[in-house]
C-alpha cells in the first residue's frame, strides 16, 4: 500500500485549481493585453486576488514555461517554427503556446476526446496540470532529450 491518493485530472483543469484551464488561460491572454489583475478579476467573475496570484506564479516562471512549449512544439510537430519574440514576455509565451498547439494538433488530429482541442487543453496537458504549480517546469525540462517528461 503506498497511502498516496492518484487523480487523473481532464485536460479542461488544472491541479488544485477552482477554477477551469480556460479560465485561468483568458487571465493569462488578459493580462498580455495589458490589463490588471483587478480588471481582469472583474471581467471573469473571479476574485482579483486569486487572478494576482496566477499571474505572479506565472511571472516568475515565464521563460522557462516559453521553453518548455517550444520544446514540445520541437517534438510534437515536424518542421516547426519557433515563434519570432514579440517584445513581451506574456505574449511570447503565448506564442509558444501556440506553435505547441500547431504541432499537437497537427500531429494527432483537431479534435480530441472532450471535442476541440484548445490551446489551454494543451497547456494543461504539456504541464500534467501542473501549469501553476510549484515545482514546474523541471529544471532543464525542456533542454535535454529526455521525453518521459512530457
Amino acid at each position: 500500500m503506498c497511502l498516496v491518493t492518484h487523480v487523473l485530472l481532464p485536460v479542461t483543469v488544472l491541479l488544485r485549481r477552482a477554477y477551469a484551464v480556460e479560465v485561468v488561460g483568458a487571465a493569462l491572454v488578459a493580462r498580455a493585453g495589458g490589463s490588471g489583475h483587478r480588471v481582469i478579476g472583474s471581467a471573469l467573475g473571479v476574485p482579483a486576488a486569486t487572478v494576482r496570484g496566477w499571474l505572479r506564479v506565472m511571472g516568475v516562471r515565464w521563460e522557462a514555461v516559453r521553453t518548455r512549449l517550444l520544446a514540445v512544439a520541437h517534438r510534437a510537430g515536424v518542421d516547426q517554427v519557433v515563434p519570432k519574440a514579440l517584445g513581451c514576455p506574456w505574449r511570447d509565451v503565448l506564442a509558444a503556446l501556440g506553435a505547441a498547439t500547431a504541432a499537437v494538433t497537427g500531429r494527432f488530429g483537431l479534435f480530441g476526446v472532450l471535442g476541440p482541442v484548445t490551446v489551454w487543453q494543451v497547456a494543461a496537458a504539456c504541464s500534467a496540470g501542473r501549469l501553476l504549480s510549484p515545482g514546474w517546469p523541471p529544471r532543464g525540462a525542456g533542454t535535454t532529450g529526455n521525453t518521459s517528461r512530457l
